[in-house]
């Protein structure tokens, strides 16, 4: 029988990157975006990443340039996917849009909210087209959901 080795390559890391406002969750707009925090998303994410043996780096900025150096170090740095949530940068940034194309990593959006249920501004993501898919209107659910179809695509 041939010996089982030992796995020496390592696991996969995805950014998780939040964009503004959302260090305020479970603080503001409870209405809309709930009651949990970015924290306990965090740690669910985490908990998850572990049985899908994946490793989360996890960034929050409310600055866009920011965000986009995110990006950018993450493809230079040989991360296999992104989950984001570009919060109301999705609705704006083509900077962020232009970033994501240009790190050619499958990057999957994410929102608390059904952002097609609120504010017409809202309607339309111009980060979505640059991602492989978007998760919106399921709370935390929507981040956790989001990771599972990254995982499945990378």
């Amino acid at each position: 029988m041939p010996k089982k080795r030992k796995s020496s390559h390592k696991k996969k890391q995805i950014l998780v990157l939040h964009g503004p406002n959302l260090n305020m969750l479970g603080k503001r707009e409870k209405k809309i975006y709930g009651k949990v925090s970015l924290e306990k998303i965090n740690s669910d994410l985490k908990s998850l990443a572990e049985e899908l043996g994946v490793e989360l780096k996890f960034k929050q900025s409310n600055i866009e340039g920011e965000l986009v150096n995110f990006i950018h170090d993450a493809a230079k740095n040989k991360t296999a996917g992104i989950l984001i949530n570009p919060a109301a940068y999705t609705h704006t940034s083509v900077a962020i849009r232009d970033a994501l194309l240009a790190a050619k990593l499958p990057a999957v959006e994410v929102h608390l909210s059904n952002i097609y249920q609120r504010e017409e501004f809202r309607h339309k993501s111009l980060t979505a087209p640059a991602c492989v898919g978007q998760v919106t209107g399921f709370g935390k659910m929507s981040y956790l959901l989001g990771l599972m179809a990254l995982v499945n695509r990378i």
